[in-house]
Order: structure tokens, then sequence, then C-alpha cells
């Protein structure tokens, strides 16, 4: 078994590591504040203490962890790839927000589960670490908690990080703290970069041997979808043309209901915002319009202008019924959201000038005539359009890109004596 290599502790990272054994003083009262809050699963919080919420399954397990929504789903590609190399691999992923438990848990792949990451102290990590016992520690983009990598490193688990993206200003933040984020980079025995960009600024805060791999959100399985609901809503919207705002923003919400407005024989519109709990404000914003509004989040139907999908957990629904999809995040600062969930699904893929966040996902796509960036003025036409054949071309790279998983899949079983 390949190990991960020993690495230097430099004054930086002693003085987090020292720091973060008085997390358990302040550890409870500060979930129990965010319990209230509505922020952590009420049967699910003390995860966050390292508490085992699962058994552990018999055999070796890898472990895999991500921060946010977006890049947990986005490990289903790798962990596909991987189960196919070996049929008898067991997988467990983290991450730290709610919302993403809840969504992967209707979208989990077979043979894995998932926990909250511990808190970052040492009591948590090791009563975590004891009970999953991984032959392999999986990271993804950039988000490394010290505590956790030193403690994984210390066991003898190789650690891997993948689907690395880093811009500048991540960059310059970073190099800031460049030893300590150089120390915590040099117990990684495999590094997986999405772009060179990336690369390169890694190398600069101590990285060796950075291979280039892509996004895994290009290589994430479609998102699943209630065949109940998915048949009953397509019935129900059988005669109407419908498109789709996702993860969306103010900004764009703005420029998509102008162009509605001034379509002359309008689709109904979907729109599912980043945060579901916006639904009320944005219907209003609808009213105030002269269009009429419903809200899904409060058991409304379609009948009306534009329906609000407020709700967490369906994205694999309104993709599939909507054969276009402009996707949010791209007409302000936000510079982007995801663009392969809808792909995968085979709907036709419209975005915003801004889409700093996915430029080499978009330079791919644009490449193969597979997403189309629309303005406030192409908007409406590009609504009522057929895109169909984008859209076909689109799926086919989201495809292709799984089986390009297959070497990062297999080089990460060898390192962790898996293969």
């Amino acid at each position: 078994m390949t190990r991960t290599p020993t690495a230097p502790t430099g004054a930086a990272l002693r003085a987090y590591l020292a720091a973060s054994r008085a997390i358990p003083l302040v550890a409870r009262p500060a979930l129990r504040r965010r319990l209230a809050r509505g922020k952590e699963l009420p049967d699910r919080w003390r995860e966050k203490l390292g508490e085992p919420g699962l058994p552990r399954p018999d055999g070796p397990l890898v472990w895999l962890h991500a921060v946010g929504l977006g890049e947990t789903l986005a490990l289903r590609g790798l962990i596909a790839a991987m189960a196919d190399q070996a049929p008898g691999l067991e997988f467990l992923v983290t991450s730290g927000t709610r919302g993403s438990a809840e969504v992967f848990g209707a979208n989990l792949p077979p043979r894995t589960r998932h926990q909250f990451l511990p808190l970052d102290a040492p009591p948590f990590l090791a009563r975590f670490l004891d009970h999953w016992r991984p032959a392999l520690s999986v990271w993804a983009e950039q988000d490394l908690w010290p505590g956790a990598v030193v403690a994984t490193a210390r066991r003898g688990i190789p650690l891997a990080l993948v689907n690395a993206r880093m811009n500048y200003a991540a960059f310059t933040r970073r190099r800031r703290g460049a030893g300590l984020f150089g120390d915590l980079l040099a117990r990684f025995a495999l590094i997986a970069a999405q772009d060179q960009g990336t690369a390169r600024h890694l190398a600069q805060l101590g990285a060796r041997d950075v291979r280039i791999t892509g996004s895994l959100k290009a290589a994430a399985p479609p998102l699943t979808a209630d065949r109940g609901q998915l048949e009953r809503l397509g019935s129900v919207l059988a005669d109407r043309p419908v498109v789709l705002l996702a993860s969306s923003h103010p900004e764009d919400e703005a420029v998509t209901l102008a162009a509605l407005r001034r379509l002359h024989r309008r689709p109904l519109l979907l729109i599912a915002p980043r945060e579901p709990s916006r639904g009320a404000e944005i219907a209003a914003q609808v009213a105030a319009l002269g269009l009429r509004a419903s809200r899904r989040g409060a058991g409304q139907g379609p009948e009306a202008d534009v329906w609000i999908v407020d709700t967490l957990g369906e994205m694999g629904l309104w993709y599939r019924l909507s054969p276009i999809t402009l996707v949010g995040g791209s007409f302000g600062a936000t510079e982007g959201h995801n663009p392969w969930e809808p792909a995968a699904l085979g709907s036709a893929i419209l975005h915003g000038p801004r889409i700093g966040n996915f430029s080499t996902d978009y330079a791919r796509l644009h490449a193969a005539d597979a997403a189309l960036q629309v303005d406030a003025e192409t908007l409406g036409p590009a609504l009522v359009a057929d895109h169909s054949p984008m859209a076909a071309r689109g799926r086919a790279l989201s495809t292709a890109a799984r089986g390009e998983l297959v070497p990062l899949a297999r080089d990460l079983l060898a390192l962790g004596g898996l293969s």
C-alpha cells in the first residue's frame, strides 16, 4: 500500500492544532444554537461531535469529503468509477451542510452512506476515525480542515485531493497562509486539479506532481427524480412549453422575468431559487410585474405564468420536465453555477455573461456547441427556440466525461491498496 508522505508541521500548523483543542469547550452550545435556528438536523447533529450515526459496513471503506451540496453531488461519478473496478468496496461521504446531507441522501450511489464531518478537534476526529477506519481519504476541491488532514495522515491513511479548483482570488487568500496550506498539501500523495491555472496555484503553494483531470461535476450521474411525481407533472404539463431558471439569484430573476413579459406566447417559467427560502419574495416580485405566480413550497401547482419550485432535492425532476434550462448565477456577482446537471438530463443550457466560476466547463461546452450565452435582449427568443440538437450534444459530453474518470479511479484504488 502506498502511504501518505511524511510532511512538515510548521509554526502555523502547530498553532492551529494547539488552538483546536479548545473546540470541545464550545462545540455543544454552538451546535445547539444552530439546531434551534434550523441549521442542523435534529437526529444527526451529534455526528459533528464524531459520534457515528450509522454502523460501519464490513470490508474496506473509502472516505470522501466535500464541503457543500454541489461538491458532494459531484463525487457520485468518481464513486461509481471506483465501485466498477472494486465491486466489494464501501464508501462514506462526509460534508458540512444540512442541505448537502438531505439532497445527497436522495441521490446515494450503491454501497454509499453519508455522515457529517466532525468539528476539527482531536477527540471528535479520533472518535470518527476509530469507528470508520477508512483505507483511503479523498478530499474534493480545496476545503481542507487541518486537524482532520493531520489526524488522518498520522494513522497512515493515504490522502488524495481531487477536483481541486483555485482561481487567482482564492490563491491570493491562501498565499497569505502559504506555510499552513503547504504543510497540508504535503500530506497528499495524489493531487488532481480541474485546470492548468489551479495546478499552477497549487504548485506555488507547495504541491508536487499535480495532475489535471477536469471537473468531477461533468462526470456526475444524472440527479434522481420521484417517478410518480414525474409522471403526474409530465401529464399536467404535456400541453405547455416549459423552461427552467435553475439556481437563481435576484439578478437572474430580474432579467428572466423582463424577457418573459416581452414574449407574446409565454412558456411556463419554473424558477428554482438557489435559496428556497426566497420563494415568497420571488412570488411578490412576479406579481408586481403583472404576472401570475404560484409556489410549490406553499403547496400550489403550476397554474400560473411562473411556478416557483422553492423546494429542496427536486432538481432532477425540474431538469427532466424542462427542455431548456437557464443556469443561474450568470447575471450577477455569483459568476455562475454548475451547467452539467441539466446537461446530464438532456436539458439545453442557456447562461448569462458572468460564468467565472465555471469558465473551463463552459469552454468545453461551447467548443462542442452544447451551450448558448444570452443577454437581456437575446434571452426572450432563446426561451422559445428549439435547442434539442444542442441539448443532445450536452448530454453526450456528460456521458463521455463519466468514462474519463476510469484512470483517476484506478490510481486512487492503487493508492489505498484496494485494486
